[in-house]
């Protein structure tokens, strides 16, 4: 390891909640405020994805955060299906910075993006909680309890995903498409590729039995879904040794806490490091003012009601596993931090 701005390493991790991260707002950034229109980009756009979702929340607060700081002349936050869609929409020039679960960018560079470009990071910028939903009424206890159930695993341009169907390997079950051999039966759970909205509507109809989402606490389309029906969460985290094993040290044991959907008990998941993601030719000078807007501005890129861990401060951006700092991220970093 040449040193800690430059390799994928996992340095020792400092959380740092939304509330602590405005402390930050008075160090001194000398690149925002020498900028003007003829040294920054006349447009910049930031891939999120679904409505109702954290990576949309994100991507359209940090949108605003750009412009009204005077890194680009106008910044704009674009819905997707989420992680993978959002690294296609990167690498073909759709967008300018994009968000992505870190196991989902990490696969990406692995398996070669199809460019000369390549992907670098801006910054690991909070963590991601995968939700394992079904309804109050339901019966269901864990995950062992979806054998022979329909669950909605995210759409397939989202990080949900990829991330599910290890989940469910890791917890001995098999998985199967309707329409391609007998229903799920046993050990096997029939899985349907819908989004949050899309799935949450149908656990609502009883035409799905769980939903799978990795997103912030509390996701605001949950949250309506759980006032109207009656939700639970089931605890996943004892999948952490097998999916650690198979995949990599992508995956940790975080917490949903208690009311973070009201009346719904604290409960222990699979937490995935969300990352703020670049091309690897982008303008040197865009990303080093992004990155001072995520240390000198990370009040302003937190919605208010969120509950779960941001890591916008240095010592935590820099983290971003699987993947290498773009180098003008790394020279910021270097600078703001030593």
């Amino acid at each position: 390891m040449t040193d800690r701005y430059g390799s994928p390493a996992f340095p020792r991790r400092t959380a740092l909640k939304a509330g602590l991260a405005a402390g930050l707002t008075g160090l001194l950034l000398p690149g925002l405020g020498g900028c003007t229109p003829d040294d920054r980009p006349d447009a910049v756009t930031v891939a999120g994805g679904e409505p109702g979702g954290f990576y949309l929340e994100f991507a359209g607060l940090l949108a605003e955060s750009l412009q009204r700081h005077g890194v680009a002349g106008r910044a704009t936050a674009l819905t997707t299906g989420g992680s993978l869609d959002n690294l296609e929409f990167l690498l073909s020039g759709k967008a300018t910075f994009a968000v992505a679960l870190s196991d989902s960018a990490a696969q990406r560079a692995a398996s070669g993006d199809g460019t000369a470009v390549g992907i670098a990071a801006v910054g690991k910028v909070y963590e991601n909680y995968v939700h394992c939903v079904v309804r109050r009424d339901s019966g269901i206890l864990d995950i062992a309890g979806l054998a022979g159930r329909t669950v909605a695993v995210g759409e397939p341009g989202s990080g949900t995903s990829l991330t599910t169907p290890r989940l469910i390997e890791a917890a001995g079950l098999s998985s199967t498409v309707p329409g391609t051999g007998p229903a799920a039966a046993g050990g096997t759970v029939t899985v349907l590729n819908l989004g949050l909205n899309e799935g949450l509507a149908a656990l609502q109809k009883g035409s799905v039995d769980a939903l799978f989402w990795s997103g912030g606490v509390p996701t605001a389309a949950i949250a309506a879904a759980h006032s109207a029906t009656g939700l639970r969460l089931l605890d996943l985290s004892a999948l952490l040794p097998a999916l650690r094993a198979k995949h990599g040290l992508f995956y940790d044991r975080v917490l949903i806490p208690e009311g973070a959907y009201p009346g719904i008990p604290a409960v222990w998941t699979v937490g995935v490091a969300n990352l703020l993601l670049c091309r690897r030719d982008a303008d040197a000078s865009t990303v080093k003012k992004t990155v001072e807007i995520l240390v000198g501005h990370a009040e302003e890129l937190v919605p208010r009601s969120s509950l779960g861990v941001q890591f916008l401060s240095p010592e935590s951006l820099i983290n971003t596993p699987g993947l290498s700092l773009h180098p003008a991220a790394a020279a910021a970093y270097r600078e703001l931090h030593g």
